[in-house]
């Protein structure tokens, strides 16, 4: 996928920020607090492409994400928090820096997150919010005149230095964001450090959409995927509780008139995948994890 924004953002908004905030710099080390677990900006499972050169714009390791193929094809997907936090800004300052409008939360120990250019705020100044917890759309807000196409603008900055100097590289999930461009699944699950750093459609491919799901309790999720490609389904169970410790775990699906095939053992994040062709059949599907188990009747038989 091209990144669409090198052509559109103009270099108004890059004067704008070198005169509010100074040249650029090098960013320095950061002395702030320990780093919380940033996750990606966006729902569990999205894949989405960040670039850092994207904009005429950027200082040093800001990253502009989009995931479609044309102009608007990202307008109003959700935006969600990287970590928890409190909201310190909730307010249209396109006029002020060209960021249109923008969420600001402070995550404690010197390090907040900025997602800017938003069609919309689903959150307002002093909300505490929840990682994962939606906090705007996605949208192509800015100063007046400065045309731009939707997209993210993210930023992680400290309190420890003056920008751009503060301005520190994305990680998402324990990994450094791979400057300049990326592609990246997001594992933003909720549960901040203590959520499954899989996805259900990670597990069982490309492909795979989730058409069903049941809780297991608190121990986990069993899903139902379908491949209307193949005409594949996929059953996984995602752990919640115990990750990284193996404990018993499992999947299983059943085709109307085949034998069961099913994933037991003992796994630290989850059981399966377990696929079989169904396409035109019913299925019957369901797993286990901690005490908690679920059994399908045969269905979803288109």
């Amino acid at each position: 996928m091209v990144m669409r924004l090198k052509s559109l953002v103009t270099a108004g908004l890059a004067v704008v920020l070198g005169l509010a905030f100074g040249a650029a710099t090098a960013p320095a080390a950061s002395a702030a607090g320990p780093r919380p677990d940033f996750q990606m900006p966006f729902p569990c499972g999205q894949v989405w492409t960040g670039n850092s050169n994207a904009s005429s714009a950027h200082q040093s390791y800001e990253i502009d994400f989009n995931r479609g193929s044309t102009a608007d094809a990202d307008l109003g997907d959700p935006v969600v928090a990287a970590a928890a936090g409190t909201v310190v800004i909730a307010a249209n300052q396109g006029s002020t820096n060209g960021f249109g409008n923008l969420v600001k939360i402070d995550h404690g120990g010197g390090w907040f997150t900025y997602y800017a250019h938003l069609r919309v705020m689903s959150v307002s100044q002093g909300a505490q919010v929840s990682q994962g917890q939606k906090i705007g759309e996605v949208g192509n807000t800015s100063k007046p005149g400065n045309n731009i196409s939707p997209h993210l603008h993210y930023e992680v900055r400290t309190s420890d230095t003056s920008y751009p100097a503060n301005i520190q590289k994305a990680v998402f999930n324990g990994v450094t964001f791979g400057y300049p461009v990326q592609t990246v699944t997001s594992h933003n699950c909720g549960g901040g450090g203590s959520s499954n750093p899989y996805t259900p459609q990670e597990v069982c491919g490309a492909g795979y959409s989730v058409i069903d799901s049941a809780a297991l309790g608190t121990a986990g999720t069993v899903y139902l995927l379908y491949n209307s490609g193949n005409g594949n389904n996929c059953v996984v169970t995602m752990k919640k509780t115990s990750l990284g410790t193996a404990t018993a775990t499992s999947a299983y699906l059943e085709v109307q008139g085949k034998t069961r095939v099913t994933d037991s053992g003992n796994y630290g994040y989850y059981a399966g995948p377990v696929r079989a062709s169904a396409a035109d059949t019913c299925v019957k599907w369901g797993g286990k994890a901690g005490s908690s188990s679920y059994d399908s009747p045969f269905e979803h038989c288109g």
